[in-house]
Protein backbone atom coordinates (compact mmCIF):
# COMPACT_ATOMS: atom_id res chain seq x y z
CA UNK A 1 0.00 0.00 0.00
CA UNK A 2 1.40 3.44 -0.92
CA UNK A 3 1.70 6.45 1.15
CA UNK A 4 -0.42 8.33 -1.01
CA UNK A 5 -3.05 5.57 -0.44
CA UNK A 6 -2.44 5.47 3.14
CA UNK A 7 -2.56 9.07 3.47
CA UNK A 8 -6.43 9.13 1.52
CA UNK A 9 -7.70 6.77 3.84
CA UNK A 10 -6.26 8.84 6.63
CA UNK A 11 -8.00 11.82 5.49
CA UNK A 12 -11.03 10.43 4.69
CA UNK A 13 -11.60 8.53 7.64
CA UNK A 14 -10.61 12.35 9.69
CA UNK A 15 -13.36 14.08 7.99
CA UNK A 16 -15.87 11.15 8.80
CA UNK A 17 -14.58 11.81 12.43
CA UNK A 18 -14.94 15.58 12.15
CA UNK A 19 -18.65 14.69 11.07
CA UNK A 20 -19.04 12.63 14.04
CA UNK A 21 -17.69 15.01 16.47
CA UNK A 22 -19.99 18.27 14.83
CA UNK A 23 -23.26 15.65 15.59
CA UNK A 24 -21.93 14.95 18.76
CA UNK A 25 -21.67 18.63 20.35
CA UNK A 26 -24.86 19.24 18.50
CA UNK A 27 -26.49 16.52 20.58
CA UNK A 28 -24.52 17.03 23.85
CA UNK A 29 -26.27 20.79 24.10
CA UNK A 30 -29.47 19.53 23.25
CA UNK A 31 -29.36 16.64 25.95
CA UNK A 32 -27.91 19.35 28.78
CA UNK A 33 -31.02 21.74 28.18
CA UNK A 34 -33.55 19.08 28.46
CA UNK A 35 -31.24 17.79 31.37
CA UNK A 36 -31.96 21.19 32.97
CA UNK A 37 -35.43 21.27 32.08
CA UNK A 38 -36.98 17.72 33.04
CA UNK A 39 -34.94 17.99 36.07
CA UNK A 40 -36.72 21.43 37.53
CA UNK A 41 -39.84 19.78 36.10
CA UNK A 42 -38.93 16.40 38.36
CA UNK A 43 -38.70 18.67 41.29
CA UNK A 44 -41.48 20.99 40.76
CA UNK A 45 -44.18 18.18 40.07
CA UNK A 46 -42.66 16.33 42.99
CA UNK A 47 -42.32 13.01 39.67
CA UNK A 48 -39.80 10.22 40.20
CA UNK A 49 -40.88 8.91 36.70
CA UNK A 50 -39.69 12.49 35.24
CA UNK A 51 -36.67 12.98 37.77
CA UNK A 52 -35.33 9.42 36.97
CA UNK A 53 -35.45 10.72 33.35
CA UNK A 54 -33.61 13.54 34.25
CA UNK A 55 -31.09 10.97 35.69
CA UNK A 56 -30.80 8.92 32.05
CA UNK A 57 -29.95 12.34 30.73
CA UNK A 58 -27.48 13.01 33.15
CA UNK A 59 -26.31 9.39 31.48
CA UNK A 60 -26.65 10.58 28.16
CA UNK A 61 -25.08 14.15 28.89
CA UNK A 62 -22.12 11.57 30.02
CA UNK A 63 -22.19 9.61 27.51
CA UNK A 64 -21.97 11.89 24.82
CA UNK A 65 -19.04 13.85 26.66
CA UNK A 66 -17.24 10.49 26.59
CA UNK A 67 -17.54 9.67 23.20
CA UNK A 68 -16.58 12.96 22.44
CA UNK A 69 -13.63 12.69 24.48
CA UNK A 70 -12.95 9.49 22.83
CA UNK A 71 -13.31 10.05 19.32
CA UNK A 72 -10.97 13.43 20.00
CA UNK A 73 -8.20 10.90 21.10
CA UNK A 74 -8.74 8.21 18.42
CA UNK A 75 -7.73 11.06 16.14
CA UNK A 76 -4.43 10.67 17.34
CA UNK A 77 -1.33 9.04 15.14
CA UNK A 78 -0.06 5.80 15.43
CA UNK A 79 3.53 5.49 17.31
CA UNK A 80 6.00 2.87 17.47
CA UNK A 81 5.11 2.39 21.11
CA UNK A 82 1.08 2.06 20.11
CA UNK A 83 1.34 0.96 16.76
CA UNK A 84 -2.85 1.28 15.87
CA UNK A 85 -2.89 3.98 17.75
CA UNK A 86 -5.81 5.36 20.31
CA UNK A 87 -8.97 3.68 18.47
CA UNK A 88 -9.51 1.77 22.02
CA UNK A 89 -10.06 4.76 23.61
CA UNK A 90 -13.92 4.49 22.87
CA UNK A 91 -14.16 0.92 24.16
CA UNK A 92 -12.50 2.23 27.32
CA UNK A 93 -15.19 5.33 27.29
CA UNK A 94 -18.18 2.92 26.62
CA UNK A 95 -17.19 0.45 29.80
CA UNK A 96 -17.40 4.00 31.58
CA UNK A 97 -20.94 4.57 30.44
CA UNK A 98 -22.40 0.62 31.07
CA UNK A 99 -20.99 0.76 34.50
CA UNK A 100 -22.37 4.25 35.22
CA UNK A 101 -25.83 3.18 33.68
CA UNK A 102 -26.24 0.09 35.94
CA UNK A 103 -25.47 1.83 39.33
CA UNK A 104 -28.33 4.49 37.90
CA UNK A 105 -30.55 2.05 37.14
CA UNK A 106 -30.09 0.81 40.65
CA UNK A 107 -30.35 3.92 42.61
CA UNK A 108 -34.02 4.26 40.61
CA UNK A 109 -35.19 0.74 41.34
CA UNK A 110 -34.10 1.50 44.89
CA UNK A 111 -36.18 5.29 44.69
CA UNK A 112 -39.29 3.51 42.64
CA UNK A 113 -39.28 0.76 45.34
CA UNK A 114 -39.27 3.60 48.27
CA UNK A 115 -42.39 5.40 46.36
CA UNK A 116 -44.46 2.29 45.88
CA UNK A 117 -44.54 1.71 49.56
CA UNK A 118 -45.23 5.48 50.29
CA UNK A 119 -46.73 7.20 47.13
CA UNK A 120 -46.76 10.89 46.76
CA UNK A 121 -49.24 13.32 44.82
CA UNK A 122 -47.63 14.34 42.11
CA UNK A 123 -48.49 17.52 39.43
CA UNK A 124 -49.42 15.45 36.28
CA UNK A 125 -49.88 18.68 33.82
CA UNK A 126 -46.33 19.96 33.99
CA UNK A 127 -45.07 15.96 34.43
CA UNK A 128 -46.89 16.06 31.38
CA UNK A 129 -45.37 19.05 29.79
CA UNK A 130 -41.97 18.61 30.54
CA UNK A 131 -42.02 14.84 29.19
CA UNK A 132 -43.30 16.11 26.08
CA UNK A 133 -40.79 18.63 25.64
CA UNK A 134 -38.27 15.56 26.56
CA UNK A 135 -39.34 13.48 24.12
CA UNK A 136 -39.16 15.76 21.14
CA UNK A 137 -35.32 16.44 21.94
CA UNK A 138 -34.43 12.65 21.99
CA UNK A 139 -36.10 12.70 18.73
CA UNK A 140 -33.90 15.50 17.17
CA UNK A 141 -30.66 13.54 18.84
CA UNK A 142 -31.44 10.95 17.24
CA UNK A 143 -31.70 11.59 14.22
CA UNK A 144 -28.64 13.71 14.39
CA UNK A 145 -26.90 10.63 15.95
CA UNK A 146 -28.52 7.55 13.62
CA UNK A 147 -26.22 7.25 11.04
CA UNK A 148 -22.92 7.06 12.99
CA UNK A 149 -24.28 4.63 15.64
CA UNK A 150 -24.16 1.46 13.37
CA UNK A 151 -20.26 1.70 12.87
CA UNK A 152 -19.00 3.28 15.89
CA UNK A 153 -19.26 1.41 19.02
CA UNK A 154 -19.17 4.47 21.30
CA UNK A 155 -21.44 6.57 19.08
CA UNK A 156 -24.38 3.41 19.19
CA UNK A 157 -23.70 3.26 23.49
CA UNK A 158 -24.63 7.29 23.17
CA UNK A 159 -27.20 6.58 20.77
CA UNK A 160 -28.76 3.66 22.79
CA UNK A 161 -28.38 6.21 25.94
CA UNK A 162 -30.94 8.42 23.59
CA UNK A 163 -33.08 5.94 22.44
CA UNK A 164 -33.50 4.64 25.84
CA UNK A 165 -34.28 7.95 27.52
CA UNK A 166 -36.71 8.39 24.01
CA UNK A 167 -38.74 5.50 25.28
CA UNK A 168 -38.72 6.55 28.56
CA UNK A 169 -40.09 9.67 27.80
CA UNK A 170 -42.59 7.62 25.84
CA UNK A 171 -43.72 5.68 29.54
CA UNK A 172 -43.23 9.40 31.14
CA UNK A 173 -46.05 10.87 28.75
CA UNK A 174 -48.04 7.81 28.88
CA UNK A 175 -47.97 7.84 32.96
CA UNK A 176 -48.75 11.60 33.17
CA UNK A 177 -51.57 11.12 31.30
CA UNK A 178 -53.07 8.19 33.06
CA UNK A 179 -52.51 9.66 36.35
CA UNK A 180 -53.96 13.03 34.61
CA UNK A 181 -57.23 11.27 34.32
CA UNK A 182 -57.21 8.60 37.19
CA UNK A 183 -55.29 10.45 40.22
CA UNK A 184 -53.49 6.95 40.57
CA UNK A 185 -50.06 7.94 41.96
CA UNK A 186 -48.78 4.23 41.97
CA UNK A 187 -48.20 5.30 37.90
CA UNK A 188 -45.11 7.31 38.94
CA UNK A 189 -42.72 4.50 40.46
CA UNK A 190 -43.78 1.90 38.09
CA UNK A 191 -42.84 4.02 35.02
CA UNK A 192 -39.82 4.29 36.99
CA UNK A 193 -38.88 0.95 37.17
CA UNK A 194 -39.96 0.81 33.54
CA UNK A 195 -37.38 3.80 33.01
CA UNK A 196 -34.60 1.85 35.35
CA UNK A 197 -35.23 -1.28 33.34
CA UNK A 198 -34.76 0.66 29.83
CA UNK A 199 -31.26 1.88 31.39
CA UNK A 200 -30.20 -1.49 32.61
CA UNK A 201 -30.64 -3.28 29.11
CA UNK A 202 -28.97 -0.72 27.43
CA UNK A 203 -25.78 -0.73 29.71
CA UNK A 204 -25.69 -4.29 29.39
CA UNK A 205 -25.44 -4.50 25.94
CA UNK A 206 -22.89 -2.26 25.35
CA UNK A 207 -20.92 -3.84 27.88
CA UNK A 208 -21.14 -7.05 26.10
CA UNK A 209 -19.64 -5.54 23.03
CA UNK A 210 -16.69 -3.77 25.08
CA UNK A 211 -16.08 -6.91 26.25
CA UNK A 212 -16.12 -8.80 23.30
CA UNK A 213 -13.27 -6.35 22.00
CA UNK A 214 -11.35 -6.76 24.58
CA UNK A 215 -11.08 -10.46 24.55
CA UNK A 216 -10.17 -9.82 20.59
CA UNK A 217 -13.88 -11.37 20.00
CA UNK A 218 -14.78 -11.87 16.42
CA UNK A 219 -17.00 -9.03 15.17
CA UNK A 220 -20.40 -9.95 15.68
CA UNK A 221 -21.75 -9.14 12.36
CA UNK A 222 -19.40 -11.52 10.94
CA UNK A 223 -19.86 -15.04 10.14
CA UNK A 224 -16.26 -17.09 10.97
CA UNK A 225 -17.62 -19.66 8.28
CA UNK A 226 -18.85 -17.80 5.68
CA UNK A 227 -16.09 -15.70 5.46
CA UNK A 228 -13.52 -18.26 5.26
CA UNK A 229 -15.64 -20.47 2.59
CA UNK A 230 -15.69 -16.77 0.63
CA UNK A 231 -12.42 -16.40 0.92
CA UNK A 232 -11.81 -20.13 -0.40
CA UNK A 233 -14.18 -19.38 -3.41
CA UNK A 234 -11.78 -17.18 -5.05
CA UNK A 235 -9.92 -18.42 -8.04
CA UNK A 236 -6.48 -18.85 -6.97
CA UNK A 237 -7.31 -19.52 -3.41
CA UNK A 238 -7.10 -23.38 -2.30
CA UNK A 239 -7.48 -23.29 1.25
CA UNK A 240 -7.47 -20.49 4.31
CA UNK A 241 -5.94 -21.92 7.45
CA UNK A 242 -5.01 -19.87 10.89
CA UNK A 243 -7.54 -17.76 10.31
CA UNK A 244 -7.86 -14.53 12.96
CA UNK A 245 -10.24 -11.63 13.00
CA UNK A 246 -10.75 -9.42 15.77
CA UNK A 247 -11.54 -6.03 16.45
CA UNK A 248 -9.23 -2.62 17.27
CA UNK A 249 -12.42 -0.63 17.71
CA UNK A 250 -15.96 -0.74 15.89
CA UNK A 251 -14.91 0.42 13.19
CA UNK A 252 -11.52 -0.88 12.86
CA UNK A 253 -11.60 -4.49 12.01
CA UNK A 254 -8.15 -6.97 11.81
CA UNK A 255 -7.93 -10.39 9.89
CA UNK A 256 -4.89 -12.48 9.85
CA UNK A 257 -4.63 -15.61 7.63
CA UNK A 258 -2.39 -18.17 5.75
CA UNK A 259 -3.69 -18.89 2.19
CA UNK A 260 -2.61 -21.79 0.53
CA UNK A 261 -1.81 -21.89 -3.56
CA UNK A 262 -0.52 -23.81 -5.85
CA UNK A 263 2.55 -23.56 -6.87
CA UNK A 264 3.43 -21.02 -8.91
CA UNK A 265 5.21 -17.51 -9.37
CA UNK A 266 5.71 -14.51 -6.78
CA UNK A 267 4.08 -12.40 -8.99
CA UNK A 268 0.79 -14.54 -9.84
CA UNK A 269 0.41 -14.65 -5.47
CA UNK A 270 1.01 -10.84 -5.18
CA UNK A 271 -2.49 -10.98 -7.76
CA UNK A 272 -3.95 -13.45 -5.20
CA UNK A 273 -3.12 -11.35 -2.27
CA UNK A 274 -4.61 -8.00 -4.38
CA UNK A 275 -7.61 -9.85 -5.11
CA UNK A 276 -8.30 -11.29 -1.67
CA UNK A 277 -7.48 -8.20 0.39
CA UNK A 278 -9.87 -5.84 -2.12
CA UNK A 279 -12.56 -8.30 -1.68
CA UNK A 280 -11.91 -7.85 2.36
CA UNK A 281 -12.20 -4.33 1.95
CA UNK A 282 -15.37 -3.92 -0.53
CA UNK A 283 -17.61 -6.80 1.20
CA UNK A 284 -16.39 -6.96 4.78
CA UNK A 285 -15.18 -3.79 5.54
CA UNK A 286 -11.72 -4.93 6.51
CA UNK A 287 -8.93 -2.55 5.80
CA UNK A 288 -6.29 -4.33 7.20
CA UNK A 289 -5.46 -7.52 6.37
CA UNK A 290 -2.41 -9.41 6.55
CA UNK A 291 -1.74 -12.70 4.53
CA UNK A 292 0.51 -15.33 4.05
CA UNK A 293 1.00 -17.08 1.21
CA UNK A 294 1.85 -21.22 1.04
CA UNK A 295 1.93 -22.98 -1.53
CA UNK A 296 0.95 -26.77 -1.79
CA UNK A 297 4.33 -28.11 -1.99
CA UNK A 298 5.01 -26.58 1.55
CA UNK A 299 5.17 -29.19 4.39
CA UNK A 300 6.09 -28.65 8.30
CA UNK A 301 9.52 -27.56 7.03
CA UNK A 302 9.48 -24.47 5.70
CA UNK A 303 10.64 -24.96 1.93
CA UNK A 304 10.96 -20.75 1.48
CA UNK A 305 8.19 -20.03 -0.70
CA UNK A 306 6.16 -18.06 1.73
CA UNK A 307 6.14 -14.46 0.58
CA UNK A 308 4.13 -11.56 2.74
Amino acid sequence: MTNEHNQEISGKRSGETSGIERKLLWALGITIIIFAVEMIGGFLSNSLALKSDAGHLFGDVMALGLTLLAVHISRRPASPRRTFGYHRAEVFAAIINGVTLIFLSVFIFVEAYARIMSPQPIKSILMLVVAVTGLAGNGVVIFRLRGHARDNLNVRAAFLHVLGDMLASVGVVVGGIIIFFTGNYMVDPIISFFVGAIILFGAMGVLKEAANILLEGAPGHIDYGKLKADIESIEGVLSVHDLHIWTISSSNLVLSAHLEVSDQSTHASQSILKTVTGFLKNKYRIHHATLQIECECCTEVDCGCSVF
